[in-house]
């Protein structure tokens, strides 16, 4: 008889409200298309420490801020860990996965990101700006973010916040990686519309730039995105490196890349559950 297939927890919430964009569509799409591999479940992320042990794998994907349900993550992560629960991605991850901190990291070591510290006596360090941004070092999805003058930055560092200067950049950009292999690149040509999203076709100094960030995070399966900026002298820094959750925008892509990275992910999972350890 052949062997049962994989099963799967599929950790998603689907009446999650973000702005300018439907991740339950997402979800639904690349869940349906993940089945055709796997046998597979669907979960909210509150129900997800429960219910993994009947499951070989959880694929955590478009479960929105895990602020919005800290203590039931906390306990996933910490039974997962535990358990030898093998997560995808892994939560060995460095940077959104644990927090704003690798901003302040990469910062330290010289790494192309945003400017980026955490202390008044430390704000010197940046580049002068009229206005900073200034965001929870647990934040996520923009919580919290909010953009001051320069006059009045100083009284809002209270060791919970990251500052930053407010860069006026010409557009973001976003690099998609599963494991360490490139998929695809999207862009917001309209700085006023972050989420109307273009296919984009990178260089070869910009998938250095991302790829830099992919060998720093050090994951070996799993999906990571890069979202940077090109900033006035037309270098891209780093603005953030998702590796927890990160939304795909695959309905921005056209067909034969939507499936290309379907098989991707399919792929990666196959890898992902061969590799034993």
């Amino acid at each position: 008889m052949p062997s049962a297939r994989p099963r799967i927890l599929y950790v998603t919430d689907l009446a999650y409200q973000a702005r300018g964009r439907r991740y339950c569509d997402e979800d639904i799409h690349l869940s349906s298309r993940l089945r055709e591999d796997f046998d597979l479940a669907l979960c909210h992320p509150r129900d997800a420490a429960g219910l993994m042990d009947a499951f070989d794998a959880v694929v955590v994907r478009n479960s929105g801020p895990v602020i919005a349900y800290q203590d039931a993550y906390d306990d996933f992560r910490r039974r997962a860990i535990a358990g030898g629960t093998r997560v995808y991605n892994p939560l060995s991850g460095k940077a959104d996965m644990a927090g704003k901190q690798y901003l302040l990291d990469l910062t330290a070591a010289g790494y192309p990101v945003i400017p980026t510290v955490d202390r008044a006596e430390h704000l010197n360090l940046l580049p002068e700006a009229e206005r900073y941004v200034v965001k929870p070092r647990l934040g996520a999805d923009s919580i919290g973010l909010r953009t001051v003058e320069a006059a009045g930055v100083r009284e809002l560092v209270d060791g919970d916040v990251l500052v930053q200067p407010c860069v006026d950049f010409a557009y973001e950009v976003s690099f998609y990686f599963v494991d360490h292999d490139f998929q695809y690149a999207l862009y917001a040509p309209h700085t006023d519309r972050r989420w109307q999203l273009e296919p984009y076709e990178p260089t070869g100094g910009d998938l250095e730039f991302a790829r830099r960030f992919i060998e720093w995070n050090g994951i070996g399966h799993g999906i990571q995105r890069v979202d940077a900026c090109r900033a006035p002298g037309g270098e891209l820094l780093l603005v953030e490196l998702e590796d927890l959750n990160p939304y795909l925008s695959l309905d921005a892509l056209d067909d034969p890349r939507r499936d290309a990275f379907v098989a991707a992910m399919k792929a990666s999972l196959h890898r992902f559950l061969a590799a034993r350890s």
